[in-house]
This record gives structure tokens, sequence and C-alpha cells, in this order.
């Protein structure tokens, strides 16, 4: 049994996408489950690319699954998975986006932070997001105007300031993103100095599954990937957490477009001010070609 089961559809908009909606969190449970039963050591991984990624067989037979199940029920739609590429569509602006094992990175040295992703995507508007765990076997899901929902209900980020030591916050960067980008080494640790704690979880939606449940106060991402971001931009949104480019105009979440594009600040609305003011304060005092002493 699913351990988030759909809710009702609402009548109206907010209906929209149930089917949708559960053969996602299906098919991603079922991946959870396979990669369940080969970690920490029923797997081989190799390089990817040149700048430190790895891919693992697991990566590679979740996807397999997801889209396989995803594709038998909607055989039209346009399906682009991390590993594998696109699989074309018929043009109709439906797209699903699948990170079949987010934290890759994580798997490879034994630590359990690792999570199944898949979204859909009308045109550039997330309309569907799952986040499963499948070290706890918890799954979190959204549906555009239908809240987000998790194994204990609907989600809904808490109302509390900001610790007077300062927030706790998540961040993330592009894989392209160079170690010595002047700007993403001045942010990041400008924020480490004045955050109580920052953290780099090498799986981002993680994190957003995090921040949506309210266990952090906001999320940063510089360049982020466009796989992994609808899904979790979306749970984020409907369980009532608001989201911002860095220069603080609204941030849509969506995966089109060159990662200039998919920089981004998430909180509550109450505390997304002082975040933003946070970030401007770093963004305003770089200067190209500064990096921060180690």
């Amino acid at each position: 049994m699913s351990t988030n089961p759909d809710p009702a559809p609402p009548a109206g908009p907010a209906g929209r996408f149930a089917r949708e909606h559960r053969t996602a969190v299906a098919a991603a449970e079922e991946a959870g489950s396979l990669l369940r039963s080969r970690f920490p050591d029923g797997f081989a991984a190799r390089p990817k690319g040149e700048l430190g990624d790895v891919v693992t067989d697991l990566d590679l037979l979740a996807e397999q699954l997801v889209v396989g199940r995803i594709h038998e029920r909607f055989p039209h739609d346009r399906i682009l998975a991390e590993e594998s590429g696109e699989l074309a569509g018929d043009g109709g602006g439906r797209t699903w986006l699948v990170d079949p094992l987010d934290g890759s990175n994580n798997v490879v040295i034994g630590l359990p932070v690792y999570v199944v992703g898949i979204a859909l995507c009308v045109d550039d508007t997330p309309v569907v997001g799952v986040v499963h765990d499948p070290v706890t076997g918890r799954t979190w899901s959204a549906r555009r105007g239908a809240g987000a929902h998790g194994p204990e209900g609907r989600l809904a980020a808490p109302d509390r300031a900001l610790a007077p030591s300062g927030p706790l916050l998540a961040w993330t960067q592009g894989h392209s993103v160079p170690r010595d980008d002047s700007t993403a080494c001045v942010l990041k640790h400008a924020l480490e100095l004045r955050c109580r704690r920052l953290l780099q979880l090498w799986a981002p939606l993680v994190a957003w599954a995090m921040l949506a449940r309210g266990d952090i106060d906001g999320f940063v991402g510089y360049r982020a990937e466009a796989i992994d971001l609808p899904a979790g931009a979306l749970l984020a949104r409907e369980a009532g957490i608001a989201l911002r480019h860095l220069d603080g105009t609204e941030f849509g979440g969506g995966y089109h477009g060159p990662d200039t594009r998919r920089s981004f600040v998430a909180g509550r609305p109450e505390v997304l001010p002082q975040l933003l003011d946070l970030v401007d304060g770093c963004v305003q005092n770089h200067r190209p070609g500064l990096v921060p002493p180690r």
C-alpha cells in the first residue's frame, strides 16, 4: 500500500491530473523498493562526465522502471530522464521529468540520503511533483492547486520566526558550475558565515522535501539542475513556500532555458524577505574574480 495515498480530487481545476499523480506516486515507490533492495552494496558505479559526478546501475534500473510505467499509461507524453535523455512525445506540451536516483554520489559512499523524483510539466509549468525516500519508505507529492501531501496528510510549512543564531538553509548548485566560479564561492561562503547551518546534501530533492515539511528555513540554489527542479519547486510551493529569483522576482520552478535562469531563494513567506536581504547583500558585495579565503 502506498504511504502517500492520492487524496480524493476536489471539484474544479484542483482536481486535474489525479491519474497522473497516482501513476507518478506508484512508479516512484516501485523504483524506491528496487533501490532499497540493492543499497548499500548491491550495485556497480562508474564516473559520469569529467566533473566528479557518478552513475550507478541502480540509476539505470530505476529509470527504466519509471519511464516504462509512465510511457505505458501516457504513451503520447514526452519524457526527459536523467540518464537516458528524451523519449519524444506528440508535441502536446506535456513533459515528464524523471530523476530516478537523486543522490547517486551519496549512494556510492554508503550515505543513505537519496530519493526518487518525478514531475509532470505542462509547457514549463509543474503540475505534478513526487519525491519518494526509499530509506524510510515515505512519499511527498503535490498537484498544482491541490496542495502538497505526505504520509501524515497535507503539508503546511510552520509559521515561525528565524532563530537569533540565523536561518538553517540548504544549498545546491548545478553540476556544470566550476568549483572556482566566483559568484558561487562568494555566495556560499557568505551564507555559511551568516547562517546557523548551510546544508549541502548532494540531493536537492531531499532539501525541497525538508523545506516543504518545515525542517529547514530556506533553500538557495545557484544555476540548479533542471531535471529535479520542477518536482521540488511544486512540492514546496503547494506547501506554502515562496520562491524567488536572486533578485526577488517570482521564480516559476520550470525546466526550460539556460541554467542561469535557475538560481533561486525559497522560504516561508514570513522569512523570505530576510533571506532575500541576506542573499542580496552577498550578491551586491560580489566582484568578478573575488574568491573568499579558504
